[in-house]
């Protein structure tokens, strides 16, 4: 009579308590992302360049863009079928409203910022193309990269996404600071729950 295997774990698999690997994965990759983007923004924008290290720039700033927008929608795609863990049940009314307004902010914004880096680089007047990471054409879009005099609306799509930045900067700050009051002063499994398996941080009584 063979003994019988339990089944081994799957890594990806969702529990009541934890997002999915895939999600833990997104969420990490999007995070960091975001900050390197932000940090290369204020790079290209406040400081005075050599242009040939500030045209270089602009090519990874915009090859990291897409790559965000690429896995936000891969994000938003894995969440509708998979349900994320619920919010403790003892989290007051206002401030669950409060979170999941804030999450859904990110994925505006999360998503909206690397579309209008898009437009932005389709209606530029130097016509440069992108190449990501200097190994993929990536194209302009179409309406905006034939319009006849682009320089009025790319200084309309520049101040959107510089304006929409500072706000991405502020939402993300929120929401960092938020997850980490959840696990240092209410001591709940709000953060741990997107800790990738490796990091262990229990609640301490």
């Amino acid at each position: 009579m063979r003994a019988a295997v339990a089944p081994a774990p799957r890594a990806f698999a969702a529990s009541p308590e934890r997002y999915t690997g895939v999600a833990i994965a997104l969420h990490w990759l999007i995070g960091l992302g975001i900050i390197g983007q932000l940090a290369l923004g204020l790079v290209m924008t406040q400081l005075a360049l050599p242009r040939m290290t500030e045209f270089k720039l602009y090519q990874l700033h915009k090859s990291i863009g897409i790559t965000i927008l690429l896995l936000v929608a891969l994000r938003v795609l894995w969440r509708l079928g998979h349900r994320p863990p619920k919010l403790p049940p003892e989290m007051p009314a206002l401030e669950r409203h409060a979170a999941e307004g804030t999450h859904w902010l990110l994925y505006l914004f999360m998503l909206g910022l690397p579309i209008t880096g898009w437009m932005l680089v389709s209606v530029s007047p130097y016509n440069l193309p992108t190449v990501l990471f200097g190994q993929i054409p990536w194209p302009h879009l179409p309406i905006l990269a034939t319009l006849s005099n682009k320089a009025p609306v790319e200084a309309v799509f520049k101040a959107i996404h510089a304006y929409a930045a500072w706000l991405l900067i502020a939402i993300v700050a929120i929401h960092a600071a938020a997850a980490l009051r959840h696990h240092f002063i209410k001591r709940d499994d709000v953060l741990r729950r997107m800790l990738p398996p490796l990091i262990n941080m229990r609640r301490r009584p």
